[in-house]
């Protein structure tokens, strides 16, 4: 079997006056979570639409799952895709279940699963209500319900946290995670960075239709090369600065608790490189007085604006 679930080659798609996706070459294998990131109008939705075969590329090359997305035979696999829209819609009068049950029957599912993605969605007490009557985080939970339906191999997801709760959230995540350790290529597109990171394999950021990054998120820090922030408490600045000479650079010093001077704060932070992680760890874990230590990389959201605000001052 195929591992390559989703294959782009010079894929491009140009409308009057409008350049909407420039060459793409990339892929998604199967079994792999993708982080799909960008503005708004960077072309995030041209190439999801190009993949699930709504649009026709202009030049290029598409297979998803082994086919064209757009050949004679694409409805004989498109029944393996699951795709959630940034907007979902339903038909209101219709309840929950009807409408499940309805988009089952067209992919040739059985009421039966339907019914458990109910269930797990957190809509089974609800399920009998119509649709008009669901708040806009209900709705959200039905639209994943839907793109859920028969175990999807290849799954596109639009903003798909969008109105759901801390709860609900965690629950999808887990769902995505559950899928993929089924072989289900994913493609997330979220304008919601934190907590993303922890469930795709790669990310891929895009800009006015061109792709400025793509790679597992420690090759872009790596290729960022953003500093770390390290934060300790119960130790001086006289005695950090003795500990990490040669290792601070872009000093940031905090004082968070109201006891000691400027010089003798108990919470301090300071930036290095990436590459003293160890160093800064060796040097101060041995700190009788040391109370906490924390390091934080470089998040998605800090590699996001790095890749924009490079992209944005090359192109002045």
């Amino acid at each position: 079997m195929n591992d390559i679930a989703v294959d782009l080659n010079q894929v491009c798609k140009y409308y009057p006056n409008v350049n909407a996706l420039h060459p793409l070459t990339m892929s998604v294998k199967s079994g792999e979570v993708l982080g799909l990131f960008g503005h708004n109008g960077a072309g995030k939705s041209t190439l999801m639409k190009l993949i699930l075969g709504i649009l026709k590329p202009s030049t290029g090359s598409i297979s998803a799952l082994g086919h064209c997305p757009r050949s004679n035979q694409a409805h004989n696999y498109r029944t393996q895709f699951g795709y959630l829209p940034e907007n979902v819609s339903f038909y209101e009068h219709l309840s929950g279940r009807e409408v499940l049950h309805y988009l089952a029957k067209l992919k040739g599912h059985n009421k039966a699963q339907a019914d458990k993605l109910l269930e797990e969605v957190d809509l089974a007490p609800a399920a009998d209500r119509a649709v008009k009557t669901y708040s806009k985080g209900m709705r959200q939970r039905l639209g994943l319900a839907q793109a859920f339906l028969g175990e999807p191999k290849l799954l596109i997801l639009d903003e798909p946290t969008v109105g759901l709760d801390p709860v609900a959230t965690q629950d999808f995540y887990l769902t995505v995670d559950r899928l993929k350790s089924g072989g289900c290529a994913v493609i997330l597109c979220s304008h919601v960075l934190p907590g993303v990171e922890h469930h795709i394999d790669r990310a891929m950021i895009l800009s006015k239709g061109r792709k400025l990054a793509l790679g597992p998120l420690a090759e872009l820090r790596k290729a960022a090369n953003l500093p770390i922030e390290v934060s300790v408490s119960g130790l001086t600045r006289a005695d950090i600065e003795s500990k990490m000479k040669g290792l601070i650079s872009e000093p940031d010093w905090l004082q968070s608790s109201s006891e000691g001077s400027s010089e003798g704060a108990l919470h301090n932070r300071f930036h290095s490189a990436a590459e003293n992680k160890l160093d800064i760890l060796r040097n101060l874990a041995s700190e009788e007085n040391l109370q906490d230590l924390h390091i934080k990389l470089p998040s998605l959201e800090d590699l996001y604006r790095y890749y924009l605000s490079d992209f944005n001052n090359a192109a002045v």
